[in-house]
């Protein structure tokens, strides 16, 4: 990867996140620590409004913005390959939403590219979420993003409901289910519950907030630690 084209990723890396450390810009771009720390460096006495220091982590000021990026033959393909297999399994607001991003792209990338992306050969059959479902997930995500509880009731394994009212904290797809990570308040602890299995839910006018040891970073951090403790006594 030429220089150029290096400074140019760095820039979109750190404007699609929040916090971007030198250790994630240096895996993603195949590069020390120390050409990221010279990279960013040589950016920012450029005018580049980055924001941040070595060891902490960079994000990009608000309001900054590049030219559109014209993506190469190959990066469109996989473009067009990530809408085709996500849209069956998105629900209907979202799906609509990637269909038009996905249009909007194709119409100002360079003929060549278009086309590749256009004739992609790669297809997803339309086998997702029932109606019922795809709308419920609708509820949640935006739940999640507004950050209000939800009451649900839900009916587990073993045939028995129950009444919950929740933490919505991220929608996971596990290849044919999607489920619904959060907090329950009724267990105190973090629950996962099968956006299919749920048979009613409403969007409580009530908002929460984020409390040490009930976030979602919290309940990934648990998980990867499970992991770890899985894969330590494995290798014993």
């Amino acid at each position: 990867m030429r220089r150029a084209e290096r400074l140019f990723q760095i820039v979109q890396l750190i404007r699609g996140r929040r916090l971007s450390t030198a250790r994630f810009l240096a895996e993603r771009l195949e590069v020390s620590e120390r050409t990221v720390y010279r990279d960013v460096a040589d950016l920012m006495a450029q005018g580049v409004p980055i924001e941040g220091e070595a060891g902490v982590g960079y994000r990009m000021h608000s309001g900054f913005d590049l030219p559109p990026l014209m993506f190469t033959k190959d990066e469109a393909r996989a473009l067009a390959a990530a809408v085709r297999i996500a849209q069956p399994r998105l629900d209907s607001d979202l799906a609509a939403q990637a269909d038009t991003a996905l249009s909007k792209i194709l119409a100002v990338l360079p003929a060549e590219a278009r086309v590749a992306a256009e004739s992609l050969a790669v297809y997803a059959p339309p086998i997702g979420p029932d109606m019922a479902t795809r709308e419920r997930l609708s509820a949640l995500r935006q739940a999640t993003e507004a950050r209000r509880l939800v009451q649900l009731s839900y009916r587990d394994l073993k045939d028995r409901v129950s009444e919950r009212r929740v933490r919505p904290l991220g929608c996971f797809y596990w290849s044919e289910v999607w489920t619904l990570a959060a907090w329950c308040e009724l267990r105190e602890d973090f629950r996962n519950f099968r956006v299919d299995r749920i048979e009613r839910l409403e969007v409580l006018e009530a908002r929460f907030r984020d409390e040490p040891g009930r976030t979602l970073a919290d309940l990934l951090r648990l998980v990867e630690g499970e992991m770890g403790e899985r894969d330590s006594s494995t290798d014993a």
